[in-house]
């Protein structure tokens, strides 16, 4: 995934923050706008997350901090929901203007009815998704406590959010009553996905049901069952963004895969944090990571899991191409595989010649009606399989500057 930094105006010429993520080969076929929950910003990690998974679809995310929020211009207290919908809405005309416009909006707690309404104003949307969102957006005002009578009272006043301080305004209480997303939902054009979780002690599920009813067809529900409403844990965030990927092809241009057009069949991108790396393969999308143990974040397998990926590939593919020419009843082929040596020693002699022995334990089960002499054969077959015979010969890497 590709992340770039950009900016655009809100409708008081103000400069808000935002990221494009773009997917490895820069080609996304839909573009997608994401609005954050209240008080959050573009960098939460969930956000970053999902916007990854969706990325690895092929479809560009334009995440941003809504005005006086994260790295963005403007005052929070002079913020309200009328003025986050609006801050979508220019998101969405900067896309149209210097990318493409969106196709998808999508939208978290908070920021998920704010994406109901702005997609009702863009035509050339085609599709809503919300992750956690209350049907009224009134229900943000229970994290104000008891500084509500004192914001009635005064027109002002200081709130702790998450263990932070936010000055909210009278004008921000008075907005969020007049707001109803139920007329929206009602006149909605669009396709729209629910995403809530049945644990969810934030905002109850009940407002996903709320939201469903109102909704006109389509409409689809997937329940985010024991996730939290921030999405804390990453597999809830990536699941989500990978389920919105697939639920939205139906609704958007998905144009036929064509081959990646780079210089070598293979294109690989690692930014300056983390050791999570893209990876195209002509039009295949891939993610190389590493473990949790070694400072990675376990999206992908390693480097070396997915070398012996390739070893036990070739070797189950190698034996059926042979076994289907002798017409043998090989029904199935599972290649059990394991790299191992000693990392410390490597990493302190790598540059002495032949300072290390890589091993590579390969178990083969083969299912079919085959005697003692074929599945011997088909032993010494793997054997032979080019990737084996790659890894014993002696091997030339060519590398220069672009």
């Amino acid at each position: 995934m590709r992340s770039q930094k950009v900016t655009f105006e809100n409708a008081k010429g103000e400069e808000l923050a935002a990221r494009l993520e773009l997917p490895v080969n820069q080609q996304p076929h839909t573009f997608a706008l994401f609005a954050h929950c209240f008080t959050c910003t573009k960098n939460l990690t969930a956000v970053r997350n999902l916007s990854r998974a969706l990325s690895i679809n092929g479809i560009a995310v334009l995440r941003f901090d809504f005005t006086g929020l994260g790295e963005s211009e403007g005052d929070f207290a002079d913020t309200n929901f009328s003025s986050n919908i609006e801050d979508l809405i220019g998101a969405a005309q900067y896309l149209e203007e210097n990318y493409k416009a969106p196709a998808i909006v999508i939208g978290h707690s908070l920021g998920g009815a704010a994406a109901i309404c702005a997609a009702a104003q863009l035509d050339y949307v085609r599709a809503v998704a919300t992750l956690g969102a209350p049907f009224d957006p009134q229900h943000v005002s229970h994290l104000f406590g008891t500084e509500i009578e004192k914001i009635e009272a005064q027109g002002v006043a200081e709130v702790n959010i998450g263990g932070r301080p936010f000055t909210v305004k009278k004008q921000f209480l008075e907005d969020i009553k007049e707001n109803n997303i139920k007329d929206h939902l009602e006149n909605l054009d669009k396709a729209i996905l629910i995403m809530h979780s049945p644990q969810d002690r934030t905002v109850a599920v009940e407002n996903a049901a709320k939201i469903y009813h109102a909704a006109r067809h389509p409409k689809s529900f997937i329940s985010l069952d024991g996730a939290d409403h921030l999405l804390s844990d990453k597999r809830d965030s990536l699941y989500a963004g990978s389920m919105i990927a697939s639920w939205a092809e139906r609704y958007v241009n998905v144009p036929e895969k064509e081959k990646l057009k780079v210089e070598k069949e293979v294109a690989v991108r690692l930014g300056s944090e983390g050791y999570t790396t893209d990876i195209m393969v002509r039009q295949h999308s891939l993610t190389a990571d590493e473990p949790e143990s070694i400072g990675g974040n376990d999206f992908g397998p390693s480097p070396y899991e997915l070398l012996s990926a390739g070893l036990g590939a070739c070797t189950a593919m190698t034996l059926q191409m042979y076994a289907r020419r002798k017409d043998w009843d090989l029904r199935e082929v599972v290649v059990h595989l394991e790299h191992y040596k000693d990392y410390a020693e490597d990493f302190q002699k790598t540059e002495e010649e032949g300072s290390k022995i890589d091993h590579f334990d390969r178990i083969l089960e083969l299912e079919g009606d085959l005697d003692g002499d074929q599945r011997q054969r088909l032993v010494e077959i793997a054997n032979k399989c080019p990737v084996h015979r790659t890894l014993h010969s002696d091997i030339q890497v060519n590398t220069k500057l672009k």
